[in-house]
């Protein structure tokens, strides 16, 4: 390989989140940045950026709107518009911002359990209720249970999509978002697709847009993109929204009310080199994460086959059963006392995430190596 994801390089004693929330003997597998430093490109165009000793106000790069443009087309197979795009600081804070821009109090929000954390919070900050559509897990994966999907939509509200899907790994096929996106036309629910995870698909998927679908599902979509999952640049703070509906871009350029700012000056010209000289990086990271995804389901299987495992079609996240375990405490609190490893709780992702926890291995093989052979030697049967 051109580029190194073997190498160890310390993040202790740095600003990390990840490395700084457990003491120096714990591994972290935690929250969801990658062990890897970013593309050299990326830490170019930042540096040249400070190079220049004035941080006042910036313009926008236009030609960004073009540069991303040119990897939707390349990497989903989707024609944009740049007018399409609205920059935000962040899918969470876009999701929230979109929601909150198309929904009425007397409307509905619906998900999909397990989810990420942000998910279970868009209600109550919007204001409206929810409804909890739960996928349904299955001997190979997760599915969505179309009966119960269209059965639980009421009335009118914005649905919440995930996808690629984090806990669960899922890369929604084309024939499930037909038929999501349809049911959704059906029942006035207009959808905001949290798609942050898009470029992290392995070798046998292919990332597929909902909005993408039809002119008629892109009216009625919202999507959130950003680089920072893809090159490891969350703290940056980049994302964006694509609208192709002008009635919804002018609704959300509305409802910003000085409450939604933009990107910071160094997150432009990082996304910018992201997108523009980042794909061989990315292309040989997707090799080394899959490896990682096969050496975990091998090591699993053959160590550990009370835990049950998917292994994820995307992301570079495992979402572990650890209920045949049978363990006394939470199997996150009982990993983190009794291995010192560091893992997500299932139950934050909503109760069908009870008894669960959630794995990151975009780490260097030697970290999930020794993360998983001290899962393995803590667990009694192994004393």
């Amino acid at each position: 390989m051109k580029y190194d994801f073997d190498s160890l390089i310390s993040r202790r004693g740095s600003d990390s989140v990840k490395w700084r929330k457990y003491p120096d003997n714990v591994l972290p597998l935690w929250v969801a940045d990658m062990d890897f430093p970013s593309h050299p490109r990326i830490i170019d165009a930042m540096t040249d950026r400070l190079a220049h000793p004035y941080y006042g106000y910036s313009c926008v790069d236009d030609e960004l709107y073009g540069v991303i443009c040119d990897w939707a087309a390349r990497r989903y197979g989707w024609e944009i518009q740049p007018e399409w795009l609205l920059y935000v600081p962040g899918v969470v804070t876009g999701m929230n911002w979109a929601i909150q821009s198309l929904i009425s109090k007397d409307e509905t929000l619906y998900y999909q359990t397990p989810v990420y954390p942000p998910f279970l919070k868009f209600a109550a900050n919007a204001g409206v209720n929810a409804v909890d559509i739960p996928l349904r897990d299955t001997p190979d994966h997760y599915v969505i249970d179309f009966d119960d999907f269209e059965r639980s939509i009421q009335g009118p509200g914005v649905f919440a999509l995930c996808n690629p899907h984090n806990p669960a790994g899922r890369v929604f096929a084309k024939e499930e978002l037909e038929r999501l996106a349809q049911i959704c036309l059906e029942k006035g629910v207009k959808i905001c697709s949290d798609e942050i995870h898009c470029d992290l698909v392995y070798s046998d998927q292919q990332h597929i847009s909902i909005a993408s679908l039809s002119n008629e599902i892109a009216a009625n979509t919202i999507t959130l993109m950003a680089p920072s999952k893809t090159f490891n640049i969350p703290g940056l703070e980049f994302s964006f929204a694509i609208v192709p509906n002008p009635e919804l871009r002018k609704q959300l350029e509305n409802s910003r009310r000085g409450l939604v700012g933009h990107p910071g000056i160094l997150a432009f010209p990082a996304a910018k080199a992201a997108y523009q000289h980042g794909e061989d990086w990315l292309d040989e990271l997707l090799v080394y994460l899959e490896s990682n995804r096969d050496y975990l389901n091998q090591f699993l299987t053959e160590n550990l086959p009370a835990i049950q495992f998917h292994r994820p079609q995307g992301t570079y996240l495992a979402w572990l059963d650890c209920r045949e375990l049978a363990l006394e405490k939470d199997a996150s609190e009982f990993f983190l006392d009794e291995a010192r490893v560091a893992l997500n709780n299932g139950a934050d992702f909503g109760k069908a995430g009870e008894g669960f926890v959630r794995l990151n291995f975009g780490t260097p093989r030697s970290n999930l190596t020794e993360a998983l052979s001290r899962m393995k030697e803590a667990l009694p049967i192994n004393r």
